[in-house]
């Protein structure tokens, strides 16, 4: 009886306490965002036993339909629910700080990571990525797969994303699975009581940031065409860019560069220059607008600017995750949602299942000697248990060994 009213009542934590967690995460998790699902996974369902798979996976897909950065939306919705207001911005800047801080040094002409493209290090934490993505998929298709026909769904949705990858092909996969599910044969699951998810905001406050963000969207546009002030116009590229992506970091790159590389505000040298060291560096690939808000600015006002470029790209994210979250709590106590949830579940362990082939492994694996790496970090994290943040540290340098002897890397 108490086991289960502590699940079902979880203490509020400290956002002292999300914040060092969440730092530890920025920089640690190298690998993109469904690295970071996995490193969250590995940290909160195993590690803090926080949430169970069902309640994570439900994140993972809430944060899916959502525009912005997927894993920044999981990592700010995990911070809410555990402590607040206070947590969630705890959550946001502990993941976030030191890409952002990395890239804004590079900005200004500090190579940090001493050249990073062909790096062995670098190679070799993307290594350690994959084995971090296949614990996720693997641990949680036995916790939200447990039967054939999930399963099956499983793989039709890692199929469907890696042979027909649509536009939007994510919310096309979850939708599917929420329908799939309704149809699926009843499991002896029951629905969640739903109390793990109090993300304590009242459905008035929910409806009045979802209002914040659509005047946001229509009028900031409004305002800085007529203010002209750079700043502004600054501002609204990136909130319109984060409010309007889907799909994660990666789909940011075509949006932001329509954005601001045909009117001039950045060459197109500098802009990918900058998005290659986005790759390099631990936590979220879009705090990219640090680097771009600092490379823009006018001389002095580089910090400035790359503060306001960061904020406004994820400033939609602020407001949607916990506009959206009471809804959903609502939601998935209902029996037929509940059945649908089975279904979006098994949909997104095989969107996982498809990301871990690619872009994980077909990105990282080139070697027999890079999947015997692949191996070993597997072992070291399933078998041993030995902490992620370590496992990283050895697998940059094993990495950067084998780069120093081109024969063993090739």
């Amino acid at each position: 009886m108490n086991t289960q009213l502590q699940e079902h009542t979880p203490d509020r934590i400290s956002w002292f306490e999300i914040l060092v967690i969440f730092l530890k995460l920025g920089c640690t998790s190298f690998g993109g965002p469904v690295a970071h699902i996995g490193y969250f996974r590995t940290e909160f369902v195993e590690r803090r036993k926080w949430f169970d798979d069902g309640t994570y996976s439900e994140l993972v897909a809430l944060c899916q339909f959502l525009p912005g950065p997927a894993s920044s939306q999981v990592g700010f919705a995990i911070g809410l629910l555990r402590g607040g207001i206070p947590g969630a911005l705890a959550a946001w800047i502990g993941f976030t700080l030191p890409s952002a801080a990395l890239l804004v040094a590079f900005a200004y002409g500090v190579t940090v990571a001493g050249g990073a493209e062909g790096q062995g290090w670098l190679h070799g934490l993307k290594l350690v990525a994959v084995a971090v993505v296949a614990q996720a998929a693997l641990q949680m298709g036995r916790s939200l797969c447990p039967d054939a026909p999930r399963a099956t769904l499983a793989v039709c949705a890692a199929a469907f994303m890696l042979m027909v990858a649509p536009a939007y092909g994510q919310l096309l996969v979850i939708v599917a699975g929420a329908i799939a599910g309704l149809l699926l044969p009843k499991s002896g699951d029951t629905p969640p009581t739903g109390t793990t998810m109090k993300p304590g905001i009242g459905t008035k406050t929910a409806l009045a940031l979802f209002a914040l963000f659509a005047g946001l969207l229509v009028g900031l546009p409004l305002l800085a065409a007529q203010s002209g002030q750079p700043l502004l116009q600054l501002t609204d590229i990136f909130y319109r860019v984060g409010a309007l992506v889907f799909g994660g970091g990666h789909i940011v790159l075509p949006m932001l560069q329509a954005e601001i590389v045909p009117p001039g505000i950045i060459g197109n040298d500098a802009f990918l220059a900058g998005y290659g060291m986005a790759q390099a560096v631990p936590g979220p690939l879009f705090t990219f607008a640090a680097y771009l808000g600092a490379v823009i600015a006018p001389s002095g006002s580089e910090i400035p600017y790359a503060a306001a470029a960061l904020l406004a790209i994820f400033f939609s994210s602020f407001l949607l995750v916990p506009a959206a979250l009471p809804f959903w709590a609502k939601l998935r106590g209902n029996s037929k949602a509940h059945a649908a949830l089975r279904g979006v579940n098994a949909a997104v362990v095989g969107l996982i299942l498809a990301a871990l082939y690619d872009p994980v492994f077909t990105g990282a694996v080139v070697s027999p000697a890079d999947f015997a790496l692949v191996a070993a970090a597997y072992l070291a994290l399933a078998a041993w248990k030995l902490p992620p943040w370590l496992v990283v540290l050895l697998g940059a340098l094993v990495g950067w060994g084998l780069g120093s002897f081109p024969g063993m890397a090739g």
